[in-house]
């Protein structure tokens, strides 16, 4: 077994690299970009060294600085986790040359398998099914939408070089066929610099179903059952499971088996994962390889009661595989949730910036070796803590929660729970779309396919409902709370009326008014008391662009909601403070909750929800913020990849006007309502801030 290694990856995937080596008594090695000095991977690892600056393609990307650093601290292997350079075949030569073992499967595999094309002709060849498509080496346009017309609509394209979602687009007809395919090019030659692009009959209401496969240099190969990873957006897996649910075991077995055909047939190594669409009937296609390990493999972890990382070390160490087909077996469920810095409410936009709070329910890190028919019931694979930026150069993920259960029912409602713990402050998530997602009718009911966050729309992206009453309590609790705090600082006494906190009156008690707002604006009435605080709401009023009316039709039907039904003139009391968590008594209620202050916005959680109230305090004068619906503006840090407009061009409502790559995704700024452009302000290539104006646009 090797005594040091070196992860050539950063975030999550290199701390549970690290994890493992550390039980095992392996020494490592982490690489960092500039923007990674501080990163948790670092702290995770026994040495540290810097490759460059914080762009991927000058560090993360550079192979002959990691493996540099590998030789000069000594490792003996490199382990790449996944993305970057996991299955890049030059890499892992350039390993072997300079005397390194490469953690993952042979160059000849990876090149067999990294060209979804000549992958598609491989299994052609070993009868494997296959979706109708072209997987060919002609790219010209109009030879390769002749080929789509053929294939009939609506049709997929595929970057043949990538993998994660990037470089795909569903075409729905003849007439947007160039206009997808210059992007899908675009997007392919950015992420994996090769512009090659495959055509596929795009299934209705397909599921994607991959094997977990491992092989030894002793001939030995076997799989690990399968992950069900239908739930996507943008063509990228946001929750998956293990086993997949309705899977007759004659199904399991042929897919397991034709998995391991598929391995075989190019001399495999280590993991890799043999990705299948599968259609509703039963019936299943080949789809690609993904020569290294996968975000989703804590699930086969959770049920196999395996350590895949401690196997690829053992299997690359020249050992055979751990265990035999015979001796693996399922034991329960698990589904892992991805937690992302990006708004679902906005077409999943990526999110940047620094997590001023974390809170996260109990958690083990990973819980393998042992006894797989119990399992930790929640894991948590991350790569930043409190803190920690997440910033618009690496992919914004903030944490894999994994859980487990004895049956499916049990595994969602410990994911339900363990989401409605999680508490993040300085950024926008898909947390609370995540719990809406877990708990709604499709996917509980495992009616499964690729196309079931757009099937649900409505049901998963809810209009805005006002705050209910106890998060509102908690709010001027912690502000009550906090004003006592400071005027303690300040040697402010008890006994001293004049300077109370609580605005002691000779004759009558202090009434005050608190104002605060998310879509809904709120009114909070207090009367101080010796004991507490005389509490009553005021009604809840729709802001500007909110939909007011339906607000109030929600409100009607909860009692405890911000309007006149709820409970007024309650006794508040502050039972318990630690921190941030508070314990108040509402009326016969009592509310449990977290409230985290950011600037002027009060984070409460509370019932397993997130709200978030902006102060409007009195005594703050806010200047008056400029608008300037003249200019479009970038919605992120990033590069203009394609300018679509020019000066003095007049341009409709929704039509595209400039192309941005942020986040490793393409966004289309799109005109606002019809108009003139008056100033194209970026070229293609140009790098522009978050927020700055791309276009002068006059209506």
């Amino acid at each position: 077994m090797f005594t040091k290694i070196l992860i050539a990856n950063r975030g999550e995937i290199a701390c549970r690299v690290a994890a493992t080596a550390r039980r095992l008594g392996i020494k490592t090695v982490a690489v960092y970009s500039e923007a990674d000095a501080n990163a948790l991977h670092v702290a995770s690892c026994d040495e540290a060294i810097l490759i460059g600056p914080a762009p991927a393609k000058e560090s993360y990307l550079c192979g002959e600085r990691i493996i540099a650093a590998a030789r000069e601290t000594g490792a003996q292997a490199i382990h790449p986790g996944y993305g970057f350079l996991s299955e890049n075949a030059e890499f892992a030569e350039a390993c072997v040359a300079a005397g390194l073992v490469f953690i993952g499967p042979p160059a000849s595999a990876m090149r067999a398998m990294g060209s979804k094309s000549a992958a598609k002709t491989l299994m052609e060849q070993a009868d494997v099914p296959l979706v109708p498509g072209y997987h060919g080496e002609q790219q010209d346009p109009d030879f390769l939408q002749a080929q789509a017309d053929r294939i009939g609509y609506p049709v997929l394209l595929k970057a043949s070089a990538g993998g994660g979602g990037k470089g795909m687009r569903v075409v729905d007809s003849a007439a947007q066929f160039k206009e997808a395919l210059a992007s899908c090019k675009r997007e392919a030659i950015s992420s994996f610099g090769n512009d090659q692009v495959l055509a596929e009959k795009y299934l209705q209401r397909p599921r994607h179903i991959e094997i977990q496969v491992f092989a030894d240099t002793h001939g030995n190969c076997l799989y690990l059952f399968e992950r069900d990873c239908s739930v996507q957006r943008r063509h990228q897996k946001v929750l998956e499971e293990a086993p997949a649910p309705n899977m007759p075991p004659e199904r399991r077995a042929a897919m397991g088996e034709a998995a391991v055909a598929a391995a075989r047939a190019v001399g495999y190594v280590g993991a890799g994962t043999v990705e299948f669409i599968a259609n509703q009937d039963g019936s299943f296609y080949f789809m690609e390889m993904n020569t290294r390990l996968q975000v989703e493999h804590p699930v086969t972890e959770m049920i196999t009661g395996t350590d895949l990382v401690e196997w690829q070390l053992r299997v690359a160490a020249g050992e055979p595989l751990p265990k035999t087909q015979e001796q693996l077996a399922i034991h329960g469920h698990a589904i892992e949730a991805r937690i992302y810095a990006e708004n679902p409410d906005k077409g999943f936009l990526p999110s940047i910036g620094t997590l001023r709070h974390l809170g996260t329910p109990a958690s083990v890190m990973f819980e393998l070796g042992g006894d797989a028919k119990a399992p930790a019931p929640v894991r948590i694979d991350a790569g930043v803590r409190a803190g920690d930026a997440i910033s618009p150069f690496y992919d914004p993920m903030i944490a894999k929660l994994i859980v487990w259960g004895a049956n499916r029912q049990q595994a969602l409602a410990r994911m339900a729970q363990a989401l409605s713990q999680y508490q993040v402050v300085g950024l926008t998530t898909n947390v609370a779309f995540l719990k809406r997602l877990v708990q709604s009718t499709a996917f509980a009911s495992a009616d499964l396919d690729t196309g079931l966050i757009e099937r649900n729309h409505d049901t998963l992206f809810t209009a805005a409902h006002a705050a209910p009453a106890a998060a509102l309590a908690l709010a001027c609790a912690a502000l009550m709370a906090s004003e006592q705090a400071q005027a303690a600082s300040e040697g402010r006494h008890r006994g001293d009326p004049w300077s109370s906190a609580t605005g002691w009156r000779l004759n009558q008690p202090y009434l005050r008014a608190l104002s605060f707002s998310d879509e809904f604006d709120y009114t909070v009435h207090l009367s101080y008391r010796a004991d507490g605080w005389l509490f009553s709401m005021g009604h809840a009023t729709g802001t500007e662009g909110s939909n007011s009316s339906s607000g109030s039709s929600d409100r009607d039907k909860d009692k405890n909601s911000a309007d006149g039904d709820a409970p007024a003139a309650q006794l508040l009391h502050l039972s318990a403070h630690h921190g941030d968590d508070y314990a108040i008594r509402l009326g016969e209620q009592t509310v449990h909750g977290v409230v985290r202050r950011d600037d002027d916005v009060l984070h409460v959680f509370t019932g397993g929800a997130h709200y978030q109230l902006a102060y409007h305090d009195p005594m703050a004068h806010a200047g008056e913020a400029e608008l300037d619906t003249g200019r479009l503006t970038a919605p992120m840090p990033g590069k203009v990849v394609a300018v679509l407009a020019a000066k003095g061009q007049q341009v409709k409502r929704g039509e595209a006007l400039v192309i941005m790559e942020a986040m490793k995704m393409e966004h289309t700024i799109a005109a606002p309502h019809d108009g003139v452009i008056e100033e194209v302000l970026y070229a293609v290539g140009d790098q522009v801030a978050d927020g700055a104006p791309l276009l002068a646009f006059r209506a």
